[in-house]
């Protein structure tokens, strides 16, 4: 039987250079240089609004459920007009525009607004204003950013977090509702704005070393962290997205997405990218969360995309709607030259998936491919931009990034330099200074090794972050990231989370948290209203854990990879306490320091009956 082929991409080519030893170290970088590349943003959007002016570039459902869709020149007509409203108002480097409602085209219009007129745009995560018990991460990032201008979709939906803000001085803008207590602009007056010469003057001057914006990031402890990105940063990466993904220039992107724009990989990769390439951006409201999911399937039912992004969980919540529905699944198919999954590594299991369904679809593979970078860096800093086989590689530096990789254990630390790197933390010199080495290299905390050490252009495969890495009483190295990746697919689909722990102890241990839905199909005579903790603690779910989890241990050779006890959580992970991103990535660090006292319970002499020992 004939090796099922992968359907034709074209990729640049992987080609490399590599300098130094095992024992001292790499300097690894793309043997590509770097092509010139624009000056700012908002010059991406004025190209193509000459050169397609009808094409689509954005598109969102209305309320009634129809798709409202806006060409380039329509953009570019709106995005001025709000850029000369900006200038009415006199805001600048120093009182930026600050975004608390998700991804639509209203914030994509003020967005690319703030980018012509040389104004730092602030999107804030949503979970800060809408799911927080405290609002303290927002209230920590009004401060620290001073906004001349907060904007929200719903005035009355944000009421409650509008409350917790001094809004003296501060104008707020909605696209509807009004609070009677505060002075709101509709958004439609920054549309209607009388154009002048200024705009276009403005424009001119919006350089390289201007701030596009600025994105906070959770870090493992502590307040959010607001990361700088220049004009010249997203340009420099766009250009080097273009050189590895030539095929992107030839069939201009359509994207059906639901990443936010307050994360580096929906906001910088994937809508720059189609702003770069003269795309189409259809706004997914939809996510990968029960309810939510099936606003992502209806809309691809209709929209066949051509390039598709998700991160991990995104795809295990789709993979059941396109095993079992043959329309979808042949629409999904239909125009897809490319699978993108980032934010976490892609367990296996869901990787066969989905080369299964691509071949019912097409009978042909669907190129899969991921790479790797933070909002430090643009985010793009390497990429696979060849065949993969399996999850876990994340390629070859991009061109004009330089790696260096430094001895750390068995495998190497990974830091960044290139054009596409930050120049450091909003307000925060003290964090800027600790950022990077006295080469200018950025630390950016993760770890990887070469898939094949004689032949470096087959890439790197990541290792997991260097801070989660522990060791176990006995002096043995814990892999963290490719131990959680490993678990999670031998025990699909009943895990949907991890953390790894173990640090000083004799033996590695698993605090999971379950997928609900999974679980449930499992158990026979259930009732609707059975509690997460109920459910967990159901045999049929003990005994699939037991079996898939000591089928597991049963191929390991070592006490760093042999999982020795698990406990299931009902608590979901909280996002106030940093323990979840947005993107469903799990902060390993901050959850263990919340969840210590379950540590102790799975550690216990004598464990309780909800820990299950293998």
């Amino acid at each position: 039987m004939n090796p099922v082929e992968f359907a034709a991409l074209d990729f640049a080519p992987p080609l490399v250079s590599l300098e130094g030893s095992p024992e001292t170290g790499f300097i690894f970088s793309a043997a590509t240089p770097l092509q010139p590349y624009r000056e700012n943003l908002g010059q991406m959007l004025h190209h193509w609004a000459r050169q397609t002016p009808e094409r689509i570039f954005l598109a969102e459902r209305n309320p009634e459920g129809a798709w409202r869709r806006l060409s380039y020149a329509e953009v570019e007509q709106q995005a001025r007009a709000i850029a000369q409203a900006l200038l009415n108002r006199h805001l600048g480097p120093y009182q930026p525009v600050m975004i608390l409602s998700g991804n639509a085209v209203d914030h994509a219009l003020l967005m690319l607004g703030c980018f012509i007129a040389g104004v730092p745009m602030v999107p804030v995560s949503v979970p800060y204003s809408l799911l927080s018990k405290d609002h303290g991460k927002l209230r920590h990032i009004f401060a620290e950013i001073r906004p001349g201008m907060v904007y929200v979709a719903d005035a009355e939906l944000f009421a409650a977090p509008l409350a917790n803000l001094d809004l003296a001085g501060v104008e707020l803008v909605a696209s509807q509702g009004a609070l009677a207590e505060i002075p709101t602009t509709p958004f439609s007056e920054l549309l209607t704005t009388r154009i002048t010469p200024e705009v276009e003057q403005t424009a001119a001057h919006v350089t390289r070393r201007t701030v596009a914006k600025i994105l906070y990031t959770s870090g493992s402890t502590g307040q959010p962290k607001g990361v700088i990105n220049t004009h010249g940063m997203l340009c420099a990466n766009q250009q080097m997205l273009a050189q590895i993904w030539p095929f992107t220039a030839q069939t201009p992107p359509v994207l059906v997405d639901w990443l936010p724009w307050n994360h580096t990989f929906g906001g910088n990769h994937n809508f720059n990218l189609v702003l770069n390439q003269g795309g189409t951006l259809y706004i997914d409201a939809g996510k990968p969360a029960p309810g939510l999911v099936e606003q992502t399937v209806k809309n691809l039912a209709e929209i066949s995309p051509t390039i598709y992004f998700n991160v991990p969980v995104g795809y295990a919540m789709l993979l059941p709607h396109l095993e079992q529905d043959e329309a979808l699944r042949n629409n999904f198919f239909k125009n897809l030259q490319l699978i993108f999954y980032a934010g976490a590594a892609l367990p296996q299991d869901l990787w066969e998936r989905l080369e299964k369904v691509a071949i019912q679809a097409t009978g042909k593979k669907v190129l899969m491919t991921s790479s790797w970078g933070a909002t430090e860096t643009s985010p793009l800093a390497t990429a696979a931009h060849f065949p993969l086989e399996k999850a876990g590689v994340i390629g070859v530096p991009c061109p004009g990034v330089s790696l260096k990789m430094l001895p750390n254990g068995d495998s190497y630390e990974l830091r960044v330099k290139g054009p596409n790197v930050t120049p450091g933390y909003f307000r925060r010199p003290d964090l800027t200074a600790a950022a990077f080495d006295e080469e200018g290299y950025y630390l950016i905390g993760d770890a990887g090794r070469f898939v094949d050490p004689d032949d470096p252009s087959r890439g790197i495969s990541f290792d997991g972050r260097v801070a989660e890495d522990f060791k176990l009483i006995s002096g043995t190295w814990v892999r963290v990231g490719l131990l959680r990746v490993a678990v999670l697919a031998a025990a699909a689909p009943i895990l949907q989370f991890a953390l790894v722990t173990g640090h000083d102890r004799e033996h590695v241990g698993i605090l999971g948290w379950p997928n609900l839905a999974a679980c449930k199909g499992l158990c026979k005579d259930i009732t609707e209203d059975i509690t997460p903790q109920e459910l967990i603690c159901r045999p049929e779910v003990e005994s699939f854990l037991r079996q898939a989890l000591e089928k597991y241990n049963a191929a390991q050779s070592g006490s760093a990879t042999r999982i020795a006890r698990i406990m299931l959580m009902s608590e979901p992970p909280d996002s106030d306490a940093n323990e979840i991103t947005d993107k469903g990535y799990i902060n390993q660090r901050a959850a263990l320091q919340r969840r210590q006292d379950l540590v102790e319970q799975l550690y216990a002499e004598t464990p309780g009956k909800n820990i299950i020992q293998l």
